[in-house]
């Protein structure tokens, strides 16, 4: 099963400027053609300009103040067979994580209800696995429905998926299903070698066809180029539908990894990236994922007003640190932001 980009346009002559005005409004800014230079005319606008035609998106289909707060648990840590040269969790690195087997059903909902108590409205689990064993999809499905139960809303992301597990997924009632493309077709080699770009998109349309929301974004701050910033986004946005969650991630280093000492990405290249995703995918919640715990509360300010309205909460993302609640607490206070209630998206299926 393949997925095909539409063919190639040659660039337009118009100024950058009226490029990115065109492109944004036509069709409700609901397109699927995207060329390269497109994008990166989108990226390239002078700051402003930029961050004021996302800001006009994103009150067209959101409440602007709304943020909506979803929390991550690590429901099998460590042990994955791939080698993406950004995650502690690879079998592949000495990173000192330890393995561990699949959660037990009762603990994840245990978790699940402590994250609605302290704000969250979708509770997102996952699985370092390059791909589910069947034996392991009973336990998920109780998963999904125990937390559906709770009137959250349910994402999972636990690698590459077969067709059969795709609808088993589906019919459990799961809401999202995350897959990540990480980074531009180009670059992504750069980055994994175990599967491929195509392995990754195979997945993201099974998702598709069995009618559930997909979850895809990528990380920033991995060596690319700003091209690679828009390759991503180019394929997310020629997606149809667009993913209705698009986390960008701010990379985390961790010794031991291929990335651990990579340069961090200029904050406000990062913001660029956020506000090119709000125009180019205008009904999507635009996540602002992993990273937080290094970005300053003006950074993520500058996020929020570039379209970004989803956050993790809790001091942990898989592995990874992320703010403290009540440091959350007091910059949604700051900002005068309130918590979005599950299932606004305006885009989901």
């Amino acid at each position: 099963m393949t997925m095909t980009m539409p063919a190639h346009k040659e660039p337009s002559a118009q100024p950058a400027n009226d490029l990115a005005g065109k492109t944004a409004e036509a069709d409700d800014g609901l397109r699927h053609d995207w060329t390269r230079e497109e994008v990166e005319a989108l990226l390239a606008l002078p700051f402003n300009d930029l961050i004021f035609q996302a800001q006009t998106v994103h009150r067209k289909w959101f409440d602007p103040n709304e943020v909506q707060k979803s929390t991550l648990l690590s429901i099998k840590t460590g042990g994955c067979p791939e080698d993406c040269g950004y995650c502690n969790q690879s079998a592949k690195f000495d990173t000192g994580l330890s393995a561990s087997k699949l959660m037990e059903v009762q603990k994840v909902l245990e978790g699940a209800r402590r994250a609605k108590e302290a704000g969250a409205s979708r509770y997102c689990m996952g699985a370092a696995w390059r791909n589910p064993k069947d034996r392991d999809m009973e336990a998920i499905v109780a998963m999904i429905k125990g937390v559906r139960e709770m009137g959250m809303e349910t994402c999972m992301t636990l690698g590459m998926l077969s067709p059969e597990q795709t609808i088993r997924l589906k019919e459990a009632g799961l809401d999202y299903y995350n897959h990540n493309i990480d980074t531009s077709e180009e670059y992504y080699k750069e980055i994994v070698t175990t599967r491929t770009y195509q392995d990754r998109l195979d997945t993201i349309q099974r998702v598709q066809e069995a009618g559930m929301n997909v979850c895809s974004g990528g990380i920033l701050g991995m060596g690319e180029s700003q091209s690679d910033h828009a390759g991503m986004l180019q394929t997310l946005a020629n997606l149809t539908p667009h993913p209705q969650s698009v986390p960008i991630n701010m990379l985390m280093q961790v010794k031991g990894t291929p990335l651990g000492e990579s340069k961090q990405i200029d904050p406000i290249d990062f913001v660029r990236t956020i506000a090119a995703a709000r125009i180019m995918m205008p009904k999507s919640v635009v996540r602002l994922s992993a990273g937080r715990e290094n970005m300053s509360e003006e950074t993520q300010a500058l996020c929020f007003l570039a379209g970004a309205n989803s956050i993790f909460i809790g001091e942990q993302l898989l592995t990874t640190k992320n703010p403290a609640k009540e440091k959350d607490d007091a910059m949604f206070e700051k900002l005068g932001l309130k918590p979005m209630p599950a299932h606004r998206c305006p885009s989901e299926v």
